[in-house]
């Protein structure tokens, strides 16, 4: 199985779809279906029935998964969409490097 290359926490931006343009944060990876949750992207309606935590009930909005080769990471130094590498560090971890500026993706 090959790495993939978004983890949760990353800011990405989506390449392709509806919402082609936005950016957000990874709240979720799904691994086995290649997918992603990005905060406040592919927001979809969705009923619910009234419960202990929405007494109410009715319609939420939430946000679906993204497949994951619809996303870019953000370069950390520029701010736009960028394709990632690996490369060793110093101590012998792998990293991810912003294949634009060269520089670390934490």
């Amino acid at each position: 199985m090959s790495k993939l290359h978004i983890k949760k926490g990353d800011t990405v931006c989506v390449n392709a779809g509806e919402d082609k343009g936005k950016t957000g944060r990874v709240l979720k990876v799904l691994v086995k279906e290649k997918r992603a949750i990005v905060e406040g992207v592919n927001m979809v309606s969705k009923s619910t029935k009234p419960n202990a935590k929405n007494p109410q009930g009715g319609i939420v909005k939430q946000e679906a998964s993204v497949h994951l080769s619809n996303l870019n990471p953000l370069d950390p130094k520029t701010g736009k969409a960028t394709r990632i590498g690996r490369k060793e560090s110093s101590d012998g971890t792998l990293v991810r490097y912003s294949k634009k500026s060269g520089e670390e993706i934490k």
